[in-house]
């Protein structure tokens, strides 16, 4: 499939491709929503136990938006720049924005559990991640004659398979936590340590949303062939919309805007598959469901490091993914972003994200935001898209 669409007059270019970015987004929300509907469901009716679905059916279900653009940007021959900036833009926005946002709302404390495992393996994964795109791969760091710095990096797929065995072994931790906890404990550890986007939460033994859904819908999920279709309807949802993601923003960014692909991943495609976090992060701060709010952004940046950076390398194969001075800059972002949220937990005198924390984390949101365009368009301090065609034919022109 390819929904690149190019006409002739700019202004109907730029009208078709920010409907088709939207309508992929919808795609990618609702569809997840489906699948995961579906996919639980079904793995309850096989009697299957509840906290079992939650760290395997919603955890990946969820992250379906991420993984389908990933998954669709990697297979292109050309592809892979989506990849890395989806990752970090994600990871941003899931701590500066939306946790900053919550925190702001009310004080967001945090189990034991989470303070003295789930941050630190985040802070060690987040390095994990930009150790691997920088230095491991076949890797280039120089300056071009005008002084601009640039990187050549590749994530390989000997970087995924780490990335992967990484995340397996995050989940069987989770399972194992879960078995020992008392029913009661196990509902809250599921919400916090899940590796998930937070669209369920695991309350009185059942799977329950946020948003009340229609009563004609929750009858129908009685049934199982209907919870087939919408699995299935779900998947196919979040592919398509995947496909309209990627091609719409590659569009607006090399066709009309005329900059990296990479920093549109970072800002539009990141901002539309971490919308499910927005709205439940800040749904639940609300609500006063602190434990989902702040367990729900820590689980969805492994998994999006862990799941989505693993098969996105593996997914490339021996091309790898590009990690350019973008990704590296956005990656040591990151790494502050969980270190932040770390300190103020844990220096905190009630273990909690307060509104002084929310306020330093939007700060950083928005000088972070507001850098990347103006390097692009003002300080050109480095190259954001750092392929060797780019290099070369900035190396040209001086």
């Amino acid at each position: 499939m390819n929904f690149k669409v190019i006409l002739e007059n700019t202004g109907a270019t730029w009208a078709v491709n920010i409907i088709l970015l939207i309508i992929g987004f919808v795609l990618l929300v609702k569809g997840a929503d489906f699948f995961v509907d579906g996919a639980a469901g079904i793995a309850k009716k096989l009697k299957i136990s509840t906290f079992i679905i939650g760290v395997t059916v919603v955890a990946i279900g969820t992250s379906a938006p991420e993984l389908a653009v990933t998954i669709v940007d990697a297979v292109k021959p050309d592809g892979g720049a989506v990849i890395v900036g989806n990752i970090i833009g994600s990871n941003a926005l899931n701590i500066l924005l939306i946790l900053g946002i919550s925190a702001l709302i009310c004080n967001l404390p945090s189990e034991k559990t989470t303070r003295m495992i789930d941050m630190p393996f985040l802070i060690f994964v987040s390095l994990l991640f930009l150790i691997l795109g920088v230095f491991v791969g076949p890797f280039e760091f120089s300056r071009t004659p005008d002084g601009a710095l640039y990187l050549n990096g590749t994530m390989n797929w000997v970087c995924g398979l780490i990335l992967i065995a990484l995340y397996i072994a995050f989940m069987a931790y989770n399972i194992v936590l879960a078995k020992k906890q008392s029913k009661a404990g196990l509902e809250q550890a599921t919400a916090v340590s899940v590796a998930a986007e937070g669209e369920a939460v695991i309350a009185n033994g059942e799977l329950k949303w946020f948003q009340k859904f229609d009563p004609w819908y929750e009858r129908m999920q009685e049934r199982t062939w209907f919870l087939v279709i919408i699995a299935v309807l779900g998947l196919g949802m979040v592919v398509i919309g995947a496909q309209l993601v990627v091609d719409s923003a590659t569009v607006v960014a090399e066709n009309l805007l005329n900059i990296p692909t990479e920093i549109v991943a970072m800002t539009v495609v990141a901002f539309g598959t971490s919308l499910p976090e927005l709205i439940t992060s800040v749904s639940a701060a609300k609500k006063g469901d602190v434990g989902i709010a702040t367990g729900n952004i820590i689980g969805s940046n492994i998994a999006n490091i862990l799941l989505i950076g693993g098969v996105g390398a593996l997914c490339t194969g021996t091309r790898g993914i590009p990690f350019t001075m973008e990704g590296m800059v956005g990656g040591i972002v990151s790494v502050v972003a969980a270190l932040l949220i770390f300190g103020f937990t844990v220096g905190s005198k009630s273990k909690s994200l307060g509104k002084v924390a929310g306020g330093v984390m939007l700060t950083c949101f928005v000088v972070y935001y507001t850098f990347i365009f103006l390097n692009q368009y003002v300080l050109n301090l480095y190259l954001p898209s750092g392929t060797a065609e780019y290099i070369s034919q900035v190396i040209l022109s001086v």
